[in-house]
């Protein structure tokens, strides 16, 4: 099929799925792409339709709903501030993609106090009361007012768990 009536040389493939659980609701998606499809290809085509939809859609509403306040207002503004602020945005959100990766300290943090805004509040908190000379001791001073079960922020290192490319 041609994308549209102003793009006739531009063909492309659609694929629709759908989907009925046992509660019969039906969940139906919808890809358009200029793969070409086959009988071999359509499960894999889907596959990777929805986990590409999956990931687009946590990332988005982590951004939006979970501490970061993306909204759509971002796109708006003086020449290039939206997009300076939404880029220092995503640069603290990939920092923290990283931390959550390679920092058990954070992990441990982000489980003992239950969700990320208590985690993101906490740190807030220090951080803006107290000097400290790394991340790592910033952790290690949430910490102290955490209980936890094992004795890792004692001995370890923030890092001493990474040892590869992410």
């Amino acid at each position: 099929m041609c994308l549209s009536e102003n793009a006739v040389e531009i063909h492309v493939n659609y694929l629709r799925y759908e989907q009925t659980d046992k509660k019969g609701a039906v969940t139906r998606c919808t890809w358009i792409t200029n793969l070409g499809l086959d009988a071999r290809t359509l499960e894999k085509a889907m596959r990777i339709g929805r986990s590409r939809r999956k990931i687009e859609n946590e990332t988005f509403n982590t951004l939006k709903n979970k501490g970061y306040h993306f909204e759509h207002n971002y796109g708006h503004g003086m020449k290039w501030l939206a997009t300076v602020l939404a880029l220092l945005m995503f640069l603290a959100f990939s920092v923290d993609q990283i931390q959550q990766r390679c920092c058990r300290f954070f992990r441990l943090l982000w489980k003992g106090l239950g969700t990320k805004a208590k985690l993101w509040a906490s740190l807030r908190n220090l951080f803006n009361t107290i000097v400290f000379k790394s991340m790592e001791a910033l952790y290690r001073r949430m910490a102290s007012t955490i209980v936890f079960k094992s004795n890792d922020f004692r001995t370890e290192s923030c890092w001493s768990e990474f040892t590869g490319p992410l």
